[in-house]
């Protein structure tokens, strides 16, 4: 306080006016917790954003191949047309446009194991699986939706691009 003694009386009310005020505490957390949110809560809040873009646009393609799915379940000859169902698909995913790549097949299975040998045509599955009421064969259509997508947030140490895909399967009515 050897400085406030060189100082007129004006002067020295002044500056210990001062320095009281730069001895009290109060707003210091504030003031801590803004520059702490600065250094990580931007970081995370964009990495949170591009996050949940990829989630909504994985949904987006979920639904996309579902569509394509549900054209072609409804029969044979609308599950053979690649046209008519990357046609449905593209446009359940109209946020996108032309850039989503759909990937229909149809396969045969047997009815006792669906989840067992996938069969490319139905004379094969026809062959392996006898027509009784406890074996047949079934037809399925598979569809697949992909796109590259770049996010416009990106942050440091994560793809500039994803590649994002959903993939439906169903069985088709005859």
């Amino acid at each position: 306080m050897i400085w406030i003694s060189l100082c007129s009386t004006n002067c020295r009310s002044i500056l210990v006016r001062m320095h009281k005020r730069l001895m009290n505490n109060a707003g210091n957390a504030a003031l801590e917790f803004a520059f702490a949110f600065g250094i990580f809560g931007t970081p995370l809040l964009l990495g949170t954003t591009e996050l949940s873009m990829l989630v909504y646009d994985s949904i987006e393609l979920s639904n996309s191949a579902h569509a394509g799915a549900m054209y072609g379940m409804i029969s044979s000859t609308f599950a053979g047309d690649t046209a008519g169902i990357q046609k449905a698909a593209q446009a359940e995913a109209a946020d996108f446009g032309t850039n989503v790549t759909v990937t229909p097949t149809t396969y045969y299975a047997c009815s006792n194991a669906v989840d067992g040998t996938n069969y490319s045509s139905q004379i094969a599955a026809a062959a392996v699986c006898p027509a009784n009421a406890s074996n047949h064969y079934l037809q399925f259509v598979k569809v697949v939706s992909s796109m590259s997508i770049t996010p416009p947030v990106t942050c440091p140490g994560l793809p500039k691009t994803w590649t994002v895909s959903g993939t439906s399967v169903m069985e088709v009515q005859e």
